[in-house]
């Protein structure tokens, strides 16, 4: 009768994270379920350190993608490896096990990374459609208009903009202290979220929303350009056309990525902004699906290029064959037919 007891008390122990007052509860899944949901993250987390890793390697080692355009590649791509590096592990952990185990600091830092190179990703997909805007539309001035060190201050700025943003809110007290009528309290102990209150996803929302208006506006003039440079390219060059029939391919290749990059976050963010209105209804199992659909843009872009650049693929090639070691390599042309 005891050893029944014991065991009841034990199976209810364990639907909590921690054996204290106000712990969150725990939601318990079969083993085999378990496993087989570490294996698909982990199976994602490498596709998108490896993808986007390559992605880095090749515009660093080939001479030939060394322009603004690429540079800004490698800086989105560098996002979204340290996303999948330094993020999706603990939040793998916290999914599977619906607790969060590693203490305040961790919370808070990977809360900060978290935002961090997810906002990064959204300002380097706008920064990349000016560009693009700007080698469409304004093809004559673009070489002198949009140069390398143009391309760094971008960089800088989708770095800069969202660590500092991001730092204001998680490691300041200035919004906690103007909000504190409306800051709910930590809602149990072991859920790792900050800043639980209403207006988070509303202050979040316009650095989502600003940087994709101005993305799919911008993408909008440039199909319609696009289109009346197709209809006109018979009359150019071989060689003029050849460069603008490239630039047009580029456009749209990214032209996919951002929209990938909306239908992955959009359900998150229209989620975090009906969620607070409605006191935080979701159920946490839908909650995470949604987060989770949104890391899956991390690992997206290079699967993208794959099948979209040329030069990637030459890349890729030239990588899985260890002709990479060669000293001529570094030189190749990867834009050459």
């Amino acid at each position: 009768m005891s050893a029944v007891l014991f065991q009841g008390a034990e199976e209810h122990s364990t639907k909590f994270c921690y054996q204290v007052n106000g712990s969150c509860p725990r939601t318990i899944h079969p083993l085999d379920i378990r496993l087989a949901i570490y294996l698909a993250c982990a199976s994602g987390m490498l596709i998108t350190v490896l993808g986007n890793l390559f992605v880095v390697f090749a515009v660093s080692y080939f001479k030939v993608l060394h322009s603004p355009t690429n540079f800004l590649l490698l800086s989105l791509a560098l996002a979204d490896m340290f996303l999948g590096l330094l993020v999706l592990p603990l939040s793998t952990v916290r999914s599977v096990e619906s607790c969060w185990y590693f203490g305040d600091f961790l919370c808070r830092l990977h809360t900060y990374l978290d935002t961090l190179f997810c906002l990064t990703s959204i300002f380097h997909l706008c920064f990349i459609s000016i560009d693009r805007h700007c080698a469409i539309c304004e093809p004559l001035i673009y070489p002198s208009k949009f140069t390398v060190r143009v391309a760094f201050r971008y960089i800088l700025a989708g770095w800069g903009i969202p660590a500092v943003y991001t730092a204001f809110f998680l490691y300041t007290d200035v919004v906690e202290n103007a909000l504190s009528q409306w800051l709910e309290e930590m809602p149990c102990v072991g859920s790792c979220q900050l800043l639980f209150n209403k207006f988070w996803g509303w202050l979040n929302f316009p650095m989502f929303f600003f940087p994709c208006l101005i993305m799919i506006s911008l993408y909008v003039k440039i199909f319609v350009v696009a289109t009346r440079q197709a209809q006109q390219i018979n009359t150019l060059s071989k060689n003029l056309a050849g460069a603008t029939k490239r630039e047009r391919k580029a456009a749209k290749t990214l032209g996919i990525a951002v929209g990938i990059y909306l239908l992955c976050w959009l359900p998150f963010t229209i989620d975090t902004l009906v969620d607070s209105l409605l006191n935080f209804i979701t159920p946490p199992l839908i909650f995470d699906i949604f987060i989770w659909f949104a890391y899956f843009n991390s690992a997206c872009n290079p699967i993208i290029y794959v099948f979209s650049y040329r030069w990637f693929r030459k890349a890729l090639k030239l990588c899985l064959s260890g002709e990479i070691f060669s000293s001529r390599t570094r030189t190749i042309d990867l834009y050459q037919e």
